[in-house]
Formats: C-alpha cells, structure tokens, sequence
C-alpha cells in the first residue's frame, strides 16, 4: 500500500485542492495545534518515520500518518475512549476537518482504518513520534530534567473475568467446578449444588499463575485503584516535576509490583531525554522520586552510583535491620533515608503528589483511557502513547497561548466576552449623559456608542 501525504497535498487556492472547509466555523485551540505542529513540521517527519512501512506505486493510498496521529490526539483533547467514538467526533465537526487537514472530496477514515494503520506501524514509529512532540515540548522551554516522579496506576482491559480459563487445562470456572462436584461424589449437580460447593470449598484462589483470558492473554487479574478486581494493565509515568511533561510512558503487566517495572520506566525516560539533549548521566544525575511501592534494597542498590539519585519513601520499621553482611545494600539504603530528610524532598514529594497524580487524572479519566476496547500490550501502548504525546502538545498550547484544552479555549472566549461587555457598560455608564440633562437616547454622543460597540464584539 501506498502511503498517503499531507506534506505536499495542499496546493494554490484554484486548482481543486482547497481546503473544503475554508469557510467552516473555526476553533481557535486546534488553529494552534496546527499552528505549533506546521512550525516543527510534524508532517514531513511523521511521513519521514512511516516511509518503510509502506510501498510507493502499490495500491491506493492510505491516509496520511499525521492525520493518523491528529485523529488519536482528538481521543485525548475531547476525553474519547474507543477508536470508533472518535472517527464520529470527527465527522460531526467541521472545526475537526479542518484540524485534519481535510482537503475537497476526502471524508473522515472510518475506525476501521485506524486500526488497520495502528496494525500496520510499529510501536517504535509510536515511540518517536512521542519523541518528537517532547522535542517540540523543549523547543518551548518545558523539559527540565531536573526531578522525574515516578508512578503507576491501572487500566482495565478489554476482558472479563468470567471468560478465564485455567492454564492447565483450558476449563473455565463452571467447567472446573462441575468436574470437582463429580469427583466430590455428586453425579449429576444443578446450578444450586454447584453454587453451594463453591462456597464451601477450601483454598480458593484467582491467581495468574493459574489462570488466563483467551480474549486477551495479556492482561492480569488486578485489583484497581477503586477497589473493584478486573482484567488490567498497569500504565507507568515518569513525569517532570517542574512542569508537568510527561517524559516516558510504559504499559506494564498489571501483576507486576512497582520495584519490577521502575528499571524499564527508567530506561525510557533516559533514550527520551537523550532526544533531547538532557538525559542524566553520573556527573549530573538527576533526582527520581516515588513512593514506598517503589522502595526495595535491590533497586536501590541498582539506583545507588548511576544516573539517578533516588528519593522513594521508606516504609515504617517496626524492628531491626538486618543486612546479612550485604553492605551495598545498606550503603544505598542510608543514603536515600539521609535524602529524604532534607527540605528539598519535601517540596519534591508535593510536586510528585500534585503533578504525577494529575497525569494519570488527566489520561486515564479525563482522556477517556481508564477502559481500553484495544486487545495486546502492544496496541494498548501504541494508543496509550499518542495520547501522552497529546497531553504534552496540550502543555506546549497552554504556555504559548494560554489555554490547553478545547474547552479551556473556550471559557478562556466567553470570559473574554464577557469583560468586554462589562467594560463597555461601564464606558456607557461614565460618558452618558445624567437622567436630569438626558432628553433623547439619540443625543447621545457618537463616541460613546462606537465604543460600547467596540467592546461588546
């Protein structure tokens, strides 16, 4: 398949490539998206990326891989949660279209071309076009690199439980139970037998270990953050504490503990800052800093002497050490206790509070990503990505022009509007004539009424 172009698509206005919707009602936050990713030319270089993965001169072309990636952003900017629910915001708006970049006769690709384009590019074309949108992020001043807060969250799969089936031998739960009844000694059990065996049943567990999804085998009973036990994936931040961008994003295996993922987290987080010049080496570490989940001898000794120099809350001790003559491990231990005490970590451990927090908020929830509909680690990651990257584009529009969000945008519009009137009616209120010398409205001078005009649009 071909690859389809927006770099070079739109041409002089006359020659029946203009835009189709020049004279569409517009929405100034997407004017900027397009305004900032023009400047760093998101589309040659997205094109640039996606160039292997398809065959010039063979078969149609396929839409341009940044209208692809401007599509998964709208999932991000309008907080929508599954592929088809964005391909209808899309061709409901025609604020939209002209964000896509939708020239004459073209229509909005249908989610079942997204999905054969996700399908088709590599989570590595996914990985740097998250790189590149941190690089537009520093061109703008807001990688610091200075401290990266580190933390995990849940997402629910696209899976139930009551689809699980043992890995041994393929029963599901009613199956299992059935052949336990007939063993127990009951012949022929009815759905009450069974249910009163369950309950009296010993050892009964829900393990990974021993259980699976045939739906999705990649996902893990987990226990998420409300208290609810769902199939789910554990997406992992690692966010500048300075500004808010968030430098790396993984998705983990949600039985996995926080002490096992950090060190691929991690390693994310330095090949990104390395993109951009900033990476942390052992002459300039830079500080990481976690919660008590996260706190464990072995990492520790692994963080102790590298590129980072950890601050991760220690548990209470109700009791003694004891090192067992592991003297690496009580060094890297000490050490981060003596670094926990200082004023500085303190303020670090709010800004992790505030600012990682409120990623996972702003992703998961707002963004619409708590509930994947995607099946795979991989495509879940390809998704979970882009929309990161459109949360740091959100941060870059935010400081450049003051407002993140669509409807940031316009709030940011009607108080505008709205102070603008009122400074109009008090123009009107001090330049009018009083009640007592006021004969007719139409004696009112010509000024007052050009400006109260002038401030009310």
């Amino acid at each position: 398949m071909a690859m389809g172009r927006l770099s070079n698509r739109l041409k002089a206005v006359g020659t029946g490539s203009r835009l189709a919707v020049d004279f569409a009602p517009r929405h100034a936050f997407y004017d900027w998206c397009n305004e900032v990713l023009a400047e760093a030319e998101f589309d040659e270089a997205v094109e640039m990326l996606c160039q292997p993965h398809y065959q010039d001169g063979v078969g149609r072309p396929s839409i341009p891989p940044g209208r692809y990636f401007r599509m998964l952003f709208v999932g991000q900017f309008e907080g929508l949660d599954s592929e088809r629910e964005i391909s209808w915001r899309c061709a409901d708006s025609l604020s939209l279209h002209r964000f896509l970049r939708l020239t004459e006769g073209e229509t909005v690709p249908d989610h079942s071309t997204l999905s054969v384009t996700r399908s088709r590019l590599p989570l590595e074309i996914h990985h740097a076009v998250f790189g590149f949108l941190l690089e537009i992020a520093d061109k703008h001043d807001l990688v610091r690199a200075k401290r990266i807060g580190v933390d995990a969250s849940t997402q629910e799969a696209n899976a139930a439980l009551r689809r699980l089936v043992r890995r041994d031998t393929g029963e599901d739960y009613q199956e299992m139970l059935r052949r336990l009844a007939k063993e127990s000694g009951i012949e022929t059990p009815s759905a009450e037998d069974l249910i009163r065996f369950d309950r009296a049943r010993k050892n009964k567990t829900l393990s990974n270990a021993d259980w699976a999804s045939p739906t999705d085998p990649e996902a893990r009973i987990a226990r998420m953050k409300d208290g609810t036990t769902h199939l789910a994936y554990k997406p992992e931040h690692a966010v500048d504490l300075d500004t808010g961008v968030i430098v790396a994003a993984r998705i983990h295996p949600a039985d996995q503990g926080d002490t096992r993922t950090l060190a691929a987290t991690l390693e994310q987080a330095e090949a990104m800052l390395d993109l951009v010049g900033l990476a942390p080496t052992l002459e300039t570490p830079a500080e990481m800093i976690a919660d008590t989940g996260y706190h464990s001898r072995e990492g520790l000794k692994a963080l102790e002497d590298s590129a980072w120099k950890s601050r991760i809350s220690e548990k209470e001790q109700k009791a003694f050490a004891r090192w067992h003559g592991d003297d690496a491990a009580r060094r890297a231990v000490y050490n981060n206790r003596a670094r926990l005490k200082s004023t500085v970590a303190r303020q670090a451990f709010k800004l992790r509070a505030e600012k990682v927090e409120r990623s996972f908020a702003l992703i998961l929830d707002i963004g619409g990503l708590r509930r994947t509909w995607l099946r795979g680690a991989g495509n879940v990651e390809k998704r979970y990505l882009i929309q990161v990257a459109a949360h740091n584009l959100g941060l870059v529009i935010r400081q450049r022009f003051g407002a993140g969000t669509p409807r940031q945008a316009a709030a940011l519009f009607w108080l505008a509007r709205d102070e603008c009137q009122a400074r109009g009616l008090a123009i009107w209120t001090i330049l009018a004539p009083s009640r007592a010398d006021q004969r007719t409205t139409a004696g009112a001078p010509p000024v007052m009424l050009i400006c109260l005009l002038v401030f009310s649009i």
